[in-house]
C-alpha cells in the first residue's frame, strides 16, 4: 500500500493525514470530506521554488489554481511566495479576496470577456496571458481608453505533442488555445502588439498538456520558443524578458505511474534554455512554470463511507460510497484512475477485489473500476488517494448533491477551509414559479 506526504497508520489501525486521525475527521465534519495534507503542498512548491534558486536562475513558479481554488490554498499559496494563475473572473474574485499579491497574478483563458479583461485591469494584476487576436484588440481597446499599462505574454502552440490523454493535451497544432507558431499566428500577434504605448509584452508562454512524466516534450517547447525570441531579436531588436513553459508536470495516481521529481522538469528547462541563451548570445529570459497537480494532486484524499454492496456473481462486487461523479468527475469523464484504502481498517488485509461506485443515477458512476480493500462493511471509511486536483473544482450539484466540506491538516492540526454544501445552498438561487405556467384562474 502506497501513503503519500504525512500519511501514516497509528497504533488504532486508522490512516492519519498530517497528524490528524481520518476517522476523527470523519466524525467532526462527516463524508464525503476532502482533507488536504498542507505540508506536502508545501513540500513540492519548495521542490520547484529551490531548484531555480540554486542555479542563480530568475524564476517564478506560479500555482496554476484551476486544479484546486479557494480563499484557504490561495493564502498558503502567498505564505510560500508563490505567484497564481487564474483563468476567469470569478478565480480572480477568490485571490483578491484572498488579498494575493496582485503583481503576482497571472490571468489565462482562450475566452477572456471585456468584463474580466476590465476587472484585470482594475485589480492591477501582474500579468494577463493573451491567447488570441479577440483579446488583443480588447485589451488594445481598455488599454488606451484607461491610458494604464498592462504586462502580457502571448500564448503560442508550439506544435509539441506529448504523451498523455488527448483530453489533456495542449501544445499541438490543433488545439483552442493559443497562436499558432508555425503557421505565422505567433508573428502576426507580435506586430500588433510591438512598440504599443500602454501593452508591455514581456514574452511567450506555452503549456503542452498535463500528466506528463518525461521531459522531452518540455525541452522540444523550450527550444522553439527560444528559437523565435531570437529571430524576434534579430528581425526588430525586440528582446523577451520572460519565458513561461506552463506546467504539466505529473504525479503518482496508481503503481502505473512513475512521476520524475519537480527538480528533473526545472533542470532540463534550465538547460536548455541556457544553452540556447549562449548559443545565441541572447540575455537570459526570467523562466515562469505553472504546477497545479502536481502541488496539489496527490496531497488530497478523499474519505468516504460504505453504504450498499452488491454481488453479480462471477462479474463483480460493487461497493458504493456516499459521493461518486458529483464529487470527482475524472473516471467517467476521461477514464481516470486512482487507489484506495479501508481508512478505518489500515492493517486489515486488503484482499477484496472490488468496483468502487458512487451513488449518482449514472451506470457510468464508477470511481475505481478494480479496487483492492478490506472486506467492505457498511459504515467502513475509504480514502481514495490523489484527489486533490481537479475534483471539487470540477465537482457539481448532479442528482442535486451537496458539493463536500474540505479540511486542511498539518502537524497534528485541522481547520475548516469549504464548509459542506446544505440542501438550503442546493436551492439558494431557485426562484418559485411566479407568472409563466401558472395555472390561471377564471
Amino acid at each position: 500500500m502506497y501513503l503519500y506526504g504525512t500519511q501514516t497508520v497509528n497504533e488504532k489501525g486508522h490512516l492519519t493525514i498530517g497528524g490528524v486521525d481520518t476517522v476523527d475527521l470523519a466524525h467532526i465534519y462527516g463524508t464525503p470530506l476532502l482533507v488536504y495534507d498542507i505540508a506536502l503542498f508545501k513540500e513540492r512548491a519548495a521542490a520547484f521554488q529551490e531548484t531555480f534558486k540554486k542555479d542563480g536562475i530568475q524564476a517564478q513558479v506560479a500555482y496554476a489554481s484551476k486544479a484546486f481554488s479557494s480563499i484557504a490554498i490561495y493564502e498558503v499559496a502567498a505564505q510560500l511566495g508563490l505567484s497564481l494563475d487564474v483563468v476567469s473572473g470569478g478565480e480572480l474574485h477568490t485571490a483578491v479576496a484572498a488579498n494575493f499579491p496582485r503583481e503576482k497574478i497571472h490571468f489565462h483563458g482562450n475566452n477572456k470577456s471585456y468584463t474580466e479583461l476590465q476587472y484585470a485591469f482594475d485589480e492591477k494584476i501582474g500579468c494577463i496571458v493573451l491567447d488570441n487576436f479577440h483579446e488583443i484588440e480588447m485589451i488594445k481597446e481598455i488599454s488606451e481608453a484607461r491610458k494604464e499599462k498592462m504586462n502580457v505574454l502571448l500564448r503560442v502552440t508550439p506544435g509539441v505533442h506529448a504523451s498523455t490523454h488527448d483530453y489533456i493535451t495542449t501544445g499541438q497544432e490543433d488545439s483552442k488555445f493559443g497562436f499558432d507558431l508555425k503557421n505565422g499566428q505567433t508573428d502576426d500577434a507580435f506586430l500588433k502588439l510591438h512598440n504599443h504605448p500602454y501593452i508591455q509584452l514581456l514574452g511567450m508562454h506555452c503549456h503542452i498538456g498535463s500528466q506528463i512524466f518525461e521531459t522531452e516534450a518540455f525541452r522540444l517547447a523550450a527550444e522553439a520558443l527560444m528559437t523565435k525570441m531570437v529571430e524576434w531579436r534579430q528581425k526588430f531588436k525586440f528582446t523577451c524578458s520572460v519565458l513561461n513553459l506552463g506546467g504539466g508536470f505529473g504525479i503518482r495516481y496508481t503503481a502505473e505511474d512513475e512521476p520524475l521529481h519537480p527538480s528533473k522538469y526545472v533542470e532540463e528547462m534550465e538547460s536548455t534554455v541556457l544553452s540556447m541563451a549562449r548559443t545565441y548570445n541572447y540575455p537570459l529570459p526570467e523562466i515562469w512554470i505553472e504546477p497545479g497537480r502536481s502541488l496539489v494532486g496527490d496531497a488530497g484524499t478523499t474519505i468516504y463511507t460504505i453504504g450498499s454492496t452488491k454481488e453479480v456473481p462471477n462479474i463483480r462486487t460493487y461497493v458504493s460510497v456516499d459521493g461518486g461523479m458529483s464529487d470527482n468527475i475524472r473516471p467517467a469523464l476521461y477514464g481516470a484512475k486512482y487507489s484506495a484504502a479501508s481508512a478505518n481498517r489500515m492493517l486489515d488485509p486488503h484482499s477484496d477485489k472490488v468496483t468502487i461506485a458512487g451513488k449518482c443515477c449514472e451506470s457510468g458512476d464508477k470511481l475505481i473500476e478494480e479496487a483492492f480493500i478490506a472486506q467492505p462493511v457498511e459504515g467502513d471509511l475509504l480514502a481514495i488517494f490523489c484527489t486533490g486536483a481537479y475534483t471539487y473544482s470540477m465537482a457539481s450539484n448532479y442528482n442535486r448533491l451537496p458539493k463536500p466540506a474540505i479540511v486542511f491538516c498539518e502537524d497534528g492540526q485541522h481547520q475548516l477551509v469549504v464548509r459542506r454544501e446544505t440542501y438550503e445552498d442546493i436551492i439558494r438561487l431557485d426562484i418559485p414559479l411566479q407568472k409563466i405556467g401558472r395555472e390561471q384562474s377564471k
